[in-house]
């Protein structure tokens, strides 16, 4: 195979945990370290025949420390993981906990990607971390596929980085809860092949 083609089979996939309760109530969640409900538990157990039907080669799997990721892995049947510690949430600092209506009572039109982050990370620390996490993977690519099991908003800059597209452009990749997004190559140029595929028994939450 040529280093051509062996590059475009390449894929990165993302995993987003199942959901937790306040991902359900759209709290920002960061380091609080929540448990999957019920039914992120049956969204993440749904996504296993969706990462199955991917027949990945030989996948790597990276996960965050943050037990509703390491648990939506296993749930997923993904045992053979590593915890990549770059792979947390965005830290959002002093909105932890607090939806965005909340948020936009002391800062209005306020987003996680364009507005600032009291006592949390900034983008630019946020996209340092992407970028790193994205050029350990590229380094395995052509030998084998990668799983990231992660967060929302922080998956959200994965794809945005990976794409060559500033951090705040991750709002226009909204990413549900136990959701899959694939990432890879198409004539040597990183693309992104499919978002935020969900699985049947998924409900919306984002």
């Amino acid at each position: 195979m040529s280093a051509r083609s062996t590059l475009d089979a390449a894929r990165v996939v993302l995993l987003r945990h199942g959901e937790t309760s306040w991902s359900k109530q759209r709290r920002h969640t960061g380091r609080s370290d929540l448990p999957l409900t019920p039914d992120g538990e049956a969204q993440a157990e749904a996504a296993r025949p969706l990462i199955a039907d991917l027949a990945l080669r030989d996948p790597l799997v990276l996960t965050s420390p943050r037990l509703r990721a390491v648990h939506t892995a296993q749930l997923v049947g993904l045992t053979d993981t590593v915890v990549d510690d770059d792979l947390v949430e965005w830290d959002y600092g002093e909105y932890e906990g607090l939806t965005t209506p909340q948020i936009r009572e002391s800062a209005p039109g306020w987003t996680i990607f364009t507005g600032d982050v009291p006592g949390g990370e900034t983008a630019a620390q946020v996209g340092a971390r992407a970028d790193r996490v994205l050029a350990s993977v590229d380094a395995v690519l052509p030998e084998r596929d990668v799983i990231l099991v992660g967060h929302g908003h922080f998956s959200r800059v994965l794809i945005a980085r990976w794409a060559e597209f500033e951090v705040r452009e991750g709002r226009r990749f909204p990413m549900s809860t136990a959701a899959v997004s694939i990432l890879g190559y198409q004539h040597d140029v990183r693309s992104i092949l499919a978002h935020n595929l969900i699985p049947a028994t998924n409900g919306d939450v984002s």
